[in-house]
């Protein structure tokens, strides 16, 4: 039974004419679909323009037929009363309307309208059925947070039921914990792993401790998909050599759809069916396939309330082998509000300070996760979690690695913890900067 699209289609989404959509937009040949990009960009900023009060106040002379004269928005500009960001004809009543997480320090509620979310489930199933994964027919092992108030946790418990799949709490990660994990997937028949990329990590540490193959235990496993944390590639490897199974770089914003997702070649493929993805510099011009900038993002379907040119945050760089029909994410370098600037005025990206970090200090084994925080310009604190405290051997080794990799004068703390702090929803953010970026 088909519980997962019977449930969309009772709350209103229109999934199968979604499915049908896509498929017209994936059946157009290379020149089709860019004249069907060019249309899509038009037609939606024409929209906008036209049925949206807050767009037409936010844009200054806006030329729909000059992409150039299109204003880029960013998270702050939308995190006022959701009421206040609708286009005529939508309410409260007939939208689709969610919350971001707010890993990125920058909360928001959002909206879609009812076809634009079904779209979003649609490209979803298309990119899992990739690697023969159903979500009405396949057990999902799932690792996320979960709301502790009653409703919101039979809410989603509720929706794991629909889905068929099975949630484990990632909050806890002791070895007793990541035991009965383990007790868990001996006993369920589960076909892929689905979440968060730190705990499904620390899972793989803990099976290669204990010399165990997931696989081996769970015959029935073929895949592992992480998602909205930083997947560096000794974790893939170790994750992929103790599952026993392909793992898939997923990434994704909620607010406006999957935007990319690994496929077989090993090729971060981007959603460009629903979205156009550009890499822009400071001053907001196009750079070309290869460059680093931030990733700024138009939602072509979503008329409940306007993601035009939505600067989502993150820094990345699409592959010089792409092209519009298939855009290649070949980096994603982190979010813009995690660059860390140093005495100097030098700035780094904070994934900077963590890969090097994680290169030392998980060598030997004790050390089972750890977090970074810039506390002042020239200070930072390594948080970690470990049977035993870090050497001053290693200590000294990391001090001079960054001070090599970055600039002199760094002082660098370390803590030993119990845990690692996470969001409510679970993530866990690998490097913050306690220091504003303007001060």
């Amino acid at each position: 039974m088909n519980l997962f699209n019977l449930s969309l289609k009772l709350k209103g989404f229109p999934i199968n004419k979604a499915k049908h959509t896509l498929e017209a937009i994936q059946k157009k040949s290379a020149t089709e679909f860019n004249a069907y990009i060019e249309t899509k960009k038009q037609d939606i900023v024409g929209y906008h323009l036209k049925y949206n009060p807050f767009y037409k106040s936010f844009t200054k002379n806006t030329n729909p037929l000059d992409w150039n004269t299109v204003p880029v928005m960013s998270k702050k500009d939308l995190q006022q009363p959701l009421e206040t960001l609708l286009s005529d004809g939508f309410s409260t009543k007939n939208i689709y309307i969610d919350k971001t997480s707010g890993a990125s320090g920058q909360p928001f509620i959002f909206s879609k309208d009812k076809f634009a979310h079904a779209l979003t489930w649609s490209i979803i199933m298309d990119r899992f059925s990739w690697f023969d994964l159903n979500f009405n027919t396949t057990k999902q092992a799932r690792f996320y947070g979960i709301p502790l108030d009653k409703k919101g946790y039979y809410t989603e418990k509720l929706k794991d039921f629909i889905s068929n799949r099975y949630r484990f709490n990632v909050f806890d990660l002791s070895d007793t914990a990541l035991e009965n994990w383990l007790v868990d997937f001996k006993k369920k028949p589960f076909v892929y792993m689905n979440g968060y990329t730190s705990p499904i990590v620390q899972f793989a540490k803990y099976l290669d401790r204990k010399n165990i193959i997931l696989k081996a235990i769970c015959p029935t496993l073929k895949a592992c998909v992480v998602t909205s944390e930083m997947l560096f590639e000794d974790d893939k490897q170790l994750m992929e050599t103790q599952f026993g199974i392909p793992v898939i770089n997923e990434y994704g914003a909620s607010e406006l759809d999957l935007i990319a997702f690994e496929n077989m070649n090993g090729e971060w493929v981007v959603n460009s069916e629903t979205l156009f993805v550009e890499v822009l510099d400071e001053n907001n011009n196009a750079l070309p396939y290869g460059s680093e900038g931030r990733l700024v993002i138009t939602s072509l379907y979503n008329k409940a309330q306007p993601f035009i040119r939505y600067d989502i945050g993150d820094m990345g760089m699409l592959s010089k082998k792409s092209t519009l029909k298939k855009p290649i994410l070949e980096k994603l370098v982190g979010r813009t509000n995690d660059m860390a600037v140093l005495p100097s005025g030098k700035k780094a990206a904070g994934l900077t300070f963590y890969y090097i970090t994680k290169s030392i200090i998980e060598d030997g084994g004790h050390v089972k996760a750890f977090i970074i925080e810039q506390l002042k310009p020239d200070t930072f604190k390594v948080y970690y979690v470990s049977d035993i405290d870090i050497s001053q051997n290693k200590m000294a080794m990391i001090k001079n690695e960054m001070e090599n990799y970055l600039e002199h004068g760094l002082t660098i703390l370390f803590e030993r913890q119990t845990a690692l702090k996470r969001s409510k929803s679970g993530k866990l953010k690998q490097f913050s900067s306690l220091i504003h970026p303007n001060k």
